[in-house]
């Protein structure tokens, strides 16, 4: 799914909370120790107060840091709630979803991108970055930085090497790499019970899905394709998707992909990679390769797990992810003139110096991490570093390879993270990302449910050729032609063609 503005004005967010009292208070410029209320998404288990990590960071920055973590399952609906009582904190982090769009265009978050340029480490992160949380062409918060071309296939190389399979680069070698996995018996039981990638629910959403990525990888275009003249065209109305759709199609009517795919949850789909039944991992991304190793290895002690980008007849192309999970915003209610907010935006940049991307990366020296004789890093406490240093890391700013020293890391490890950094120019963008739209705010999530449910109707042979044209139809007619129409009068407008 692509992600689009909305036009609509949630009424509780009026006017009027501009003035209201949000949550804690930034200090005036000049004063000492700045207390920094931050609303942050909880990743385990919650870090206890005055932790080492927020107290390093803390005496680095001169701040009193005080954060609140929402769990992830209450996130998005703890931030409408906050948004519309005007009870914000100083650092809020949000998702790119019509609250924060409507809360922005309404004038409740500061409009960050004028002061971008005097912040070293904020200003030497890429465009694209920043590009891809843009609302209506202004940039209202802080990424919460991912890389854009870590979209990899995760896969069983011991496996590849015994039937003598290649990387797909065609939809013929998909089909075959499918076909030889499940009836060429890699695992040498004797039995027909390897798969070479499996489907699963919501297959067909968001940057993860499997059709995308391999649509994009023979030439297609990533959820949305936009021509010279600014057309814009959904994907699977492209030939590329639509062939990637009859490849699975015909591999589900051949028992190639597993039937269940329609009720299986992801997270099911990886034990099954994890239990050494499944040789790909087709909604992962290249840091994947390590961890899954780890966890191959318990139950298939001779397995190999590799990462490779997908790939087609012209070479590498991916399809690029947003770049981001989500985004750090400062609140007008609590961050009142712009002599506040010039704090604020300098104890961001902060996080992103050496010795704070170091802590947020790698964790406390001699407990998380130790020094090699070159200069560069190793995790110490693997574990530790999960719950104390993680929580951090996955929420605040930081980028791998920025003002970090490197990690020493499994080949694996390394190869993912190197992977990732260097693939963005490689990555087709989502023309679409940054659109506004009037009908998807409104009907956007029922319009997506037609053709995902039409997809999956047509993988698996409950409807054909003929079936399929008429859902098309049938979306075009309940409101998926005026959205065409919308982004592309909202692409217009942003690029002026």
């Amino acid at each position: 799914m692509f992600r689009v503005g909305s036009f609509v004005i949630v009424g509780a967010m009026s006017a009027g909370l501009l003035a209201g009292c949000g949550g804690e208070k930034a200090p005036a410029a000049g004063e000492g120790k700045m207390p920094l209320s931050i609303s942050l998404m909880q990743v385990g288990d919650v870090p206890a107060k005055e932790n080492a990590i927020e107290k390093k960071i803390e005496e680095y920055t001169n701040t009193d840091v005080n954060v609140q973590w929402i769990p992830q399952s209450a996130f998005d609906d703890k931030v409408n709630v906050m948004v519309a009582s005007g009870e914000m904190p100083t650092i809020m982090r949000v998702n790119y979803v019509p609250t924060t769009f409507n809360a922005a265009k309404t004038g409740l978050f500061w409009e960050l991108g004028p002061y971008l340029k005097d912040y070293k480490n904020l200003s030497a992160q890429s465009e694209a970055h920043f590009n891809n949380i843009k609302i209506e062409g202004k940039i209202y918060g802080i990424p919460n930085f991912r890389d854009i071309g870590r979209t990899a296939i995760v896969y069983r190389k011991d496996w590849f090497d015994k039937l003598k399979l290649d990387i797909p680069k065609n939809l013929d070698d998909w089909y075959e790499v499918m076909r030889s996995v499940r009836k060429d018996d890699p695992d040498g039981n004797g039995k027909e019970d390897t798969y070479g990638a499996l489907l699963f629910k919501k297959y067909n959403e968001g940057v993860s899905s499997p059709l995308t990525r391999i649509a994009v990888s023979i030439g297609g275009v990533n959820k949305w394709g936009v021509d010279d003249a600014g057309k814009l065209t959904p994907e699977f109305l492209t030939p590329e998707y639509v062939d990637t759709m009859k490849l699975f199609k015909r591999l589900f009517n051949e028992g190639l992909i597993n039937s269940d795919f329609p009720a299986l949850d992801p997270s099911d789909a990886d034990k099954k990679m994890d239990s050494g039944l499944v040789a790909m991992k087709l909604n992962g991304v290249a840091q994947n390769g390590k961890s899954s190793q780890q966890r191959l290895t318990p139950n298939a002690p001779d397995g190999v797990i590799d990462v490779a980008p997908f790939q087609g007849p012209d070479g590498i192309r991916i399809a690029g992810e947003p770049g981001n999970y989500g985004m750090l915003v400062i609140p007008k209610a609590s961050v009142t003139d712009e002599a506040q907010l010039k704090k604020v935006l300098t104890f961001l940049d902060q996080l992103m110096d050496e010795e704070l991307s170091t802590l947020q990366l790698r964790g406390l020296l001699d407990v998380h991490y130790s020094k090699t004789a070159d200069g560069k890093t190793e995790l110490k406490d693997f574990d530790a570093y999960q719950r104390e240093v993680k929580p951090y890391r996955d929420n605040l700013l930081s980028v791998e390879g920025y003002n970090v020293p490197e990690l020493v890391d499994v080949p694996i490890g390394m190869k993912g993270t190197k992977m990732a950094r260097e693939n963005e120019q490689y990555a087709i963008a989502n023309p679409a990302l940054t659109l506004s739209s009037v009908i998807y705010t409104e009907r956007g999530q029922e319009l997506d449910q037609m053709i995902w449910d039409a997809q999956t109707k047509y993988i698996m042979g409950k409807i054909d050729d003929a079936g399929w044209e008429q859902e098309v139809a049938n979306w075009r007619k309940a409101g998926g032609d005026q959205l065409i129409t919308e982004l592309e009068a909202s692409y217009k407008e942003l690029n002026g063609k």
